[in-house]
């Protein structure tokens, strides 16, 4: 069944710019309540533990101010996780992120950390968070699409840095062939589908017309970047019309 695939820009870039200069310029909670207005239907978020761009007090001020959606994205550890049971985000992506990447890089290895994110995804039912898990086509296979519904993960996020290499060279067609496998798998298997990294005006449209059944889509590096030459209100509808 075709739909159409909900917009979640990361703020992590304006968090960067503002603590650049130590002050609350740009203030990261009003930049993400512009976005909402603009027509983005969620923020998400990467609190990571040195705070470089999202701060633990983002977080706690974004939740209540929303009237989207708040992805809050993180690695598992017990102090993310009691800052998720704290907040209560509509969503929680486990990544698979040590604390020194800059990036989120890979996808996992979901059966070799089944209990982890098991053990995470539990957490998060009890408070009614639904909880997503970061995944690369190139690096899953069928124990882990096992493992990620005997756990009870609500959805994946489909890690799209390959498809982004791909997308302007002759390898497009079966990157993008492997993507929709993935997400055929993910559907198989009762799972939501999202998709997050690179993802740019490029690309993006091709993207969700492969995959018409895509629940999000979570893009922040590009979009504030096409941001400074078209402003955030052209940029969203932009963005949006790619998922149109």
């Amino acid at each position: 069944m075709s739909k159409t695939a909900k917009l979640s820009v990361n703020v992590n870039k304006i968090a960067t710019l503002r603590n650049s200069r130590g002050k609350n310029a740009p203030d990261v909670l009003q930049v993400s309540l512009d976005l909402e207005t603009f027509g983005a239907q969620g923020i998400t978020v990467h609190p990571r533990p040195d705070e470089r761009h999202i701060r633990r007090a983002d977080v706690y001020a974004l939740k209540p101010r929303l009237s989207t959606e708040l992805n809050v994205e993180g690695y598992p550890s017990e102090e993310f996780l009691a800052l998720l049971e704290d907040v209560a985000p509509a969503q929680a992506t486990f990544v698979p992120d040590p604390p020194h990447v800059l990036t989120s890089n890979a996808g996992w290895r979901v059966a070799e950390n089944a209990v982890l994110l098991g053990a995470a995804c539990r957490r998060m039912r009890a408070k009614g968070i639904r909880s997503s898990v970061f995944v690369d086509p190139k690096t899953v296979g069928e124990a882990d699409w096992e493992a990620l519904r005997e756990i009870g993960v609500a959805r994946v996020e489909l890690y799209t840095e390959e498809y982004a290499l791909a997308y302007p060279t002759a390898r497009r067609d079966a990157v993008t062939a492997a993507y929709v496998a993935a997400a055929e798998a993910a559907r198989a298997h009762g799972l939501g589908v999202n998709a997050g990294h690179d993802l740019n005006l490029e690309n993006l449209r091709h993207l969700a017309l492969s995959i018409p059944w895509l629940d999000e889509v979570s893009i922040g590096h590009a979009l504030i970047s096409d941001a400074l030459y078209g402003g955030l209100r052209e940029t969203v509808r932009r963005y949006l019309d790619c998922l149109r």
